[in-house]
């Protein structure tokens, strides 16, 4: 089961992909994550990565593919994965075909989590975090009792992280719209896109992507 999936901020593919990973056994690849660790390792890989973020720039495409290549070969990864927030523009998309063809192990579903930009706002700039134990709260979605209140602890530490505010937010959807949306079609046109409504609870998706890979896979 070798599957991608693809979405806005705030999307839930995070969630979704953590999810799917527990139920299928396989596992969740997060270029985050993967960027991170070969910082971390100080891998050739890393090495670049890290000149380039202390550079205060991005990251290459070519750097990026080449470290998702190196973690798709891992032995955990031989019986498939799936691939959270990559490819993120059709460069990374074409690179990745490129090198799953020549192992004769293309992706095999594409799964697109369809949230409008409204919704999306509401989700990232309702976020409130309590300091004190961790809980998680959103104004519109699952606010607290108390809007000043941890429900859980009592706390009246309720934040609103830094990057989750209207302007940083905005910024990230429209990069959303111009770099990654046009994936749809790129994978549309070769049969593997899937949507499923990302405005349903989080059982009802979770359900809803499990029948899509078993009845297409």
């Amino acid at each position: 089961m070798r599957i991608a999936l693809l979405g806005a901020p705030g999307s839930g593919k995070g969630t979704q992909g953590k999810l799917l990973s527990q139920k299928y056994n396989i596992p969740q690849i997060s270029t985050g994550d993967l960027l991170r660790d070969a910082v971390a390792a100080g891998s050739p890989l890393g090495k670049q990565a890290k000149a380039a973020m202390e550079a205060g720039e991005l990251v290459s495409d070519d750097i990026v593919t080449r470290i998702v290549g190196e973690r798709l070969v891992q032995a955990d990864a031989t019986q498939g994965y799936i691939l959270d927030g990559f490819p993120r523009n059709l460069t990374q998309a074409r690179s990745l075909d490129t090198m799953l063809s020549s192992q004769n192990q293309p992706l095999q579903a594409v799964i697109l989590l369809d949230v409008d930009f409204e919704v999306l706002m509401k989700r990232l700039t309702g976020r409130r975090t309590c300091q004190a134990c961790g809980t998680i709260y959103n104004l519109y979605f699952s606010p607290p009792k108390d809007s000043s209140r941890c429900d859980q602890c009592g706390s009246h530490q309720l934040i609103q992280r830094s990057d989750d505010n209207e302007q940083t937010i905005h910024n990230r959807l429209q990069t959303y719209e111009t770099q990654t949306a046009p994936l749809i079609d790129y994978y549309a046109a070769q049969g593997k896109l899937y949507k499923v409504n990302g405005t349903d609870n989080v059982v009802d998706i979770a359900n809803n992507l499990s029948q899509i890979l078993e009845v297409t896979l």
